[in-house]
């Protein structure tokens, strides 16, 4: 019996100050500087990273059989060398592998890193971004399962997602013998969410498709808020969640930087008159 082979990739670019995490800084009415911008992005990149390390250990002892790769698919390709010595730094011998994924926009971008991937005979590849500090094993570890489970009895392969905020996805997840095609998903101009239009593609091959819990990027402050205060949170706990891993290098440089979440009164809400004694 052949070698099942998965592949989680970790699509991503290069930290680098005024170009990365953009919307974060004082210029666009954020609150960081260009390098705090981009050394919160590398902290973050970093953690995720982690996790879906930690992932895959857990998925190479429980599985039966199959192997399990860790790659990271940036571009443009000048850049490649940096990557490489940034997570190579990190995680010396984890044996992550690099790939450079070419196209016009994002969704071409997209295409090619799964194209490359399949090309070298995984048979499934689950996509997730590098803004996910809070993202858990678990999620890894069940996002794979369930690509082998139904794509060992379905004749259109299979497809897992983790939606975000704004009707997006943080993770991608499908197997080479669903024949998914990403162009007009993320880079369109009809106006549809690209969680409509992932829905949209697996009904339209009729792939069977999990929607496992959402995952929450960070593009804006209000993004950066809500994770600073799921990984305080975190931080305390994991003591009693011993499968949580604490992104540290996230919390370490949020705490250096000295962020913090803060909630003003809400002056909105529904009146309660009738309700309140």
């Amino acid at each position: 019996m052949k070698t099942k082979r998965h592949a989680l990739v970790l699509f991503t670019k290069y930290p680098e100050p005024g170009v990365t995490k953009t919307r974060l800084m004082e210029e666009n009415g954020g609150a960081l500087t260009p390098v705090e911008a981009s050394d919160l992005y590398r902290a973050m990149v970093l953690d995720t990273a982690a996790v879906g390390l930690h992932a895959l250990a857990k998925c190479r002892r429980d599985a039966a059989g199959g192997e399990f790769d860790m790659y990271i698919s940036s571009s443009p390709e000048s850049e490649i060398p940096r990557i490489t010595a940034m997570f190579d730094n990190e995680f010396p011998d984890d044996g992550i592998q690099y790939i450079c994924d070419r196209g016009k926009n994002f969704d071409e971008h997209f295409n090619d890193s799964y194209r490359q991937l399949f090309g070298l005979g995984y048979d499934s590849v689950i996509c997730i971004g590098g803004d996910l500090p809070c993202i858990t094993p678990d999620l890894v570890t069940r996002s794979f399962e369930w690509l082998r489970q139904h794509d060992e009895t379905s004749s259109t392969g299979a497809m897992v997602l983790a939606p975000c905020q704004a009707a997006g996805v943080s993770l991608v997840g499908v197997t080479r013998t669903a024949g998914v095609d990403f162009t007009g998903v993320f880079y369109n101009t009809e106006g549809y969410s690209a969680l409509d239009a992932l829905i949209h593609v697996s009904k339209g091959k009729n792939i069977p498709t999990a929607l496992f819990e959402a995952l929450f990027d960070v593009d804006y402050m209000e993004d950066l808020g809500h994770i600073i205060a799921v990984i305080n949170a975190t931080e305390f706990t994991s003591r009693f969640q011993p499968e949580i891993i604490v992104p540290v290098r996230t919390l370490n440089l949020i705490r250096k930087l000295g962020l913090g979440t803060s909630t003003p009164p809400n002056t909105s809400h529904d009146p309660r008159t009738k309700i309140d004694g």
